[in-house]
């Protein structure tokens, strides 16, 4: 039997709901938010409502339901993998690439942009990528560390000397390298629908003020706890320091210089037009709006708004896996092991999952992401100079499923070396 991403470890995510599920040595490696940022469901009655949607009959007989030929593009191998896996999950529409370090980007897509729609994705079409941004903005703060604007050690105080005496005594020694990595005794989230303004920059400075005053939930730099809240405040740190929007450095110091130019935030679409995949929930269903608005609210940027083609995400993973080859990319040499290295212990570096895989000739890294209305999961092997991309536009368990099940089969493909 082929080996599948996660045989290795005991590894299964619940659907969609606002949390992340931890298990001993394992991450699931995204906030599955709602448009609130509420946790609504008790841990118990979630266990409950996953049994009942475990069980329950799946979607069928939508129309296009059954692929075909003229709703599929890319690479035919791909192609045929991601129709056999849709028509398996019953997902919407599936994209998916195989990208490696020589330069190579293979891609696939099938199914409709919105269930009961009949039109079908294409490989210009733009996926939500979620928690993948985490590791993009861990990138650009690299950037910002070569430039001496900050260090790994920066710590909020010095960031922000202005307002530090407003945050809690433990707070003030928070370092860069702590919430890239999730180590900085912050909660989860913080309450998203108080920080629901258009001015994302205005937001986050305020979150530093009102966040940081309160004291943390363990010592920071002794305990892993998955944090969106510590990316949007690092995300405010590349703010002071740039004096300029998170949003404005991260294309100018990384979606630009890669020559992603197929790259936004938020929602993918026109409002009210079938321009680019819909958003699905967990069960299934489509999403009642679309466009940059249906997303977690833009002080999220930095932990999980951006969208791209499958394509320009690819270029992102690709120049990883040639800082970590020692070949020229993005950034400089030093800086690509400090990424991929969990650097106080645990299996998290900066935006990555560090595990251990025998298809990626020992270490490999991955992440998930999701906004419960899209899924996107990487699968990344250095050793062996290779990465896999899926993005669905359906949450939950059943979107976790089909890319686990694509990036078992592309997996395969390519180690057999059977994609051409």
């Amino acid at each position: 039997m082929p080996q599948t991403p996660i045989d290795e470890q005991t590894y299964r995510p619940l659907p969609g709901w606002p949390f992340v599920a931890l298990l001993p040595g394992t991450l699931i490696a995204d906030m599955h938010l709602d448009m609130n940022g509420r946790r609504r469901y008790p841990l118990a009655r979630v266990l409950l409502i996953v049994s009942i949607l475990w069980n329950a009959p799946a979607h069928s007989g939508e129309p296009g339901a059954t692929q075909r030929a003229n709703e599929a593009s890319g690479n035919q191998q791909i192609v045929d993998q991601l129709t056999r896996i849709r028509q398996q999950h019953l997902v919407p529409a599936i994209a998916a690439a195989v990208v490696t370090r020589e330069g190579k980007i293979t891609v696939g897509a099938v199914g409709l942009r919105k269930r009961g729609s009949t039109i079908p994705v294409t490989l210009r079409d733009r996926w939500h990528l979620g928690s993948e941004t985490k590791a993009m903005t861990a990138t650009l703060i690299a950037r910002l560390v070569e430039q001496q604007l900050l260090r790994w050690e920066s710590t909020t105080a010095e960031v922000f000397p202005d307002t530090s005496a407003k945050f809690h005594p433990d707070m003030r020694e928070v370092t860069v390298l702590q919430l890239l990595c999730h180590r900085a005794g912050l909660p989860a989230n913080l309450a998203l629908n108080q920080y629901r303004g258009a001015d994302a920059t205005a937001e986050r400075r305020r979150a530093v003020v009102q966040e940081l005053a309160k004291p943390p939930l363990t010592k920071p730099g002794s305990t892993y706890a998955y944090s969106n809240l510590g990316y949007l405040i690092a995300g405010a740190m590349v703010e002071k320091v740039t004096s300029q929007s998170w949003q404005t450095k991260i294309v100018d110091e990384v979606f630009a210089p890669l020559k992603m130019q197929d790259v936004g935030f938020g929602g993918v679409g026109t409002p009210g037009k079938l321009d680019q995949p819909w958003g699905h929930t967990a069960a299934g269903d489509p999403v009642g709006a679309n466009g940059p608005s249906v997303d977690n609210p833009p002080v999220m940027g930095p932990a999980g708004r951006v969208h791209s083609t499958i394509q320009d995400w690819a270029r992102f993973v690709q120049d990883h896996l040639r800082g970590a080859a020692g070949d020229v990319a993005l950034l400089n040499k030093d800086s690509y092991p400090n990424l991929h290295t969990p650097p106080l212990g645990g299996n998290y570096a900066l935006g990555w999952l560090v595990l251990q895989r025998r298809w990626g000739g020992g270490t490999v890294l991955h992440h998930a992401g999701s906004n419960t209305m899209n899924y996107a999961n990487l699968w990344v092997a250095p050793r062996r100079g290779f990465a896999v991309l899926i993005c669905v536009n359906q949450g939950g368990d059943a979107a976790f499923r089909a890319t686990d099940a694509v990036a078992s089969a592309l997996i395969d493909l390519h180690n057999r070396g059977k994609l051409r």
